[in-house]
């Protein structure tokens, strides 16, 4: 009885009514990081390249908040793509330094700057190193994706206005990179440059549609134009010529050949959907791969891709075309001052050359297609993980690059 008349005890119900825990009336985490850092510049880790040919630095930098028409993003994850170790290379007519590189990346929106329309705070994004403003008079020809809103600062390294938002832990400025710069746990780009996707789609996967898998597969599928039954060859087997591999599989090419140096490629070739793989080094005395590949196809293929930026391979990938008819897709970027050449009679013949960025692909009215084709299972995205690393061990994932066997090395921070 005394038990019960305690617990009934209108001073202790209002004792107890008092402490009720309510978590609804505590702000959410992310409310308290959107609160301390929105407007403001943000302390974080970035990888820096001061110079070419030497690892990357990885320090404290900051990054300033975004101005009109811009946004603010958390990477969360990043890759190693071959084109940040061209440009580490030194090769780059573009590299600027210091900087910090990376392109093939995908986060969360943490801030936008006045005027930003197209995406929100907590959007799941990828930033775009080719942008779409959708008014420039290449957005609006309908004949190509490379828009021209930003092309002229993002090749100096810096913001639209001409200023950039990165500082190293000395207050000294650091370069932007193709627009992205995704080796920084936070980043700025302009809001033509990134774009808002399925926030159900995995962000360490679709970081790779940033670059590679998009440049190869809208080769194939969007450039080329590859249709049932065409024969194809592509030169070199790392991300991008695999995926122009998968492209032209999915548009049914009766033939396609994969042309590496590299043996160990062969398998990895044949499993995104090569019907033939050839070793140049590896022909009989005598006979050119030119040679090779026009025995192969009763006189030439429909389509040739070049994914190495050799020129001298650009001019074999021409001249393995079907005259009449053939097109020869370049897609590797060669070094700096480098040409190519071909006899005039090659193209007086009926060959063509063309060139493709990013496939062709306009990255926000176009990427949310990719996407779906990848979680319907029709773009392979996840088979080019090869590697997976913490983002301190970005100079490792340099080195996985050239081991050979390496397609992309994810990094998450």
């Amino acid at each position: 009885m005394f038990c019960k008349r305690l617990i009934n005890c209108p001073s202790l119900q209002l004792l107890k009514t008092s402490f009720v825990y309510r978590p609804q009336a505590i702000p959410p985490i992310n409310l308290f990081r959107k609160m301390s850092t929105v407007g403001k510049p943000i302390e974080c880790k970035a990888a820096i390249s001061y110079k070419p040919k030497a690892p990357l630095v990885i320090d404290t930098i900051t990054v300033d908040p975004p101005k009109a028409h811009e946004v603010r993003i958390k990477i969360v994850n990043t890759a190693i793509c071959h084109t940040d170790a061209y440009t580490l290379s030194g090769n780059d007519s573009e590299g600027m330094f210091p900087c910090i590189l990376g392109h093939e990346g995908s986060g969360i929106v943490e801030s936008v700057g006045p005027d930003v329309t197209t995406v929100k705070v907590g959007d799941h994004v990828i930033p775009l190193y080719t942008a779409e403003c959708g008014v420039c008079k290449f957005c609006k020809s309908g004949k190509t994706n490379l828009c021209g809103s930003v092309r002229a600062t993002q090749g100096k390294g810096v913001m639209p206005d001409g200023t950039v938002r990165f500082h190293n832990s000395k207050g000294e400025a650091l370069y932007h990179f193709m627009g992205c710069s995704t080796f920084s746990e936070y980043t700025v780009v302009a809001d033509v440059s990134v774009v808002a996707i399925d926030p159900t789609a995995p962000l360490e996967s679709v970081c790779l549609l940033g670059c590679g898998v998009t440049t190869g597969y809208g080769a194939a599928i969007k450039t080329a134009d590859v249709q049932k039954g065409d024969t194809v060859a592509v030169f070199g087997a790392g991300t991008v010529g695999l995926s122009v591999v998968q492209g032209a599989q999915s548009r049914e090419a009766s033939k396609i050949i994969v042309v590496d140096i590299n043996d160990n490629k062969e398998t990895v070739s044949r499993q995104f959907g090569a019907t033939d793989f050839v070793n140049p080094t590896k022909l009989p005395e005598g006979q050119t791969i030119v040679d090779k590949l026009i025995e192969m196809t009763d006189g030439g293929l429909e389509f040739t891709f070049d994914c190495t930026g050799n020129v001298q391979v650009m001019r074999n990938a021409l001249e393995a075309c079907h005259k009449g008819w053939g097109q020869s897709i370049i897609i590797g970027v060669a070094d700096a001052g480098k040409e190519i050449s071909t006899r005039p009679f090659q193209l007086v013949t009926g060959r063509v050359w063309k060139g493709s960025a990013f496939g062709g692909i306009k990255g926000r009215s176009e990427m949310g297609g990719l996407i779906k084709d990848y979680q319907n299972k029709k773009l392979k995205v996840d088979e080019f993980i090869t590697a997976r690393r913490t983002f301190d061990e970005i100079n490792e994932g340099f080195e996985d690059l050239h081991n050979g066997t390496c397609l992309r090395t994810v990094l998450k921070f």
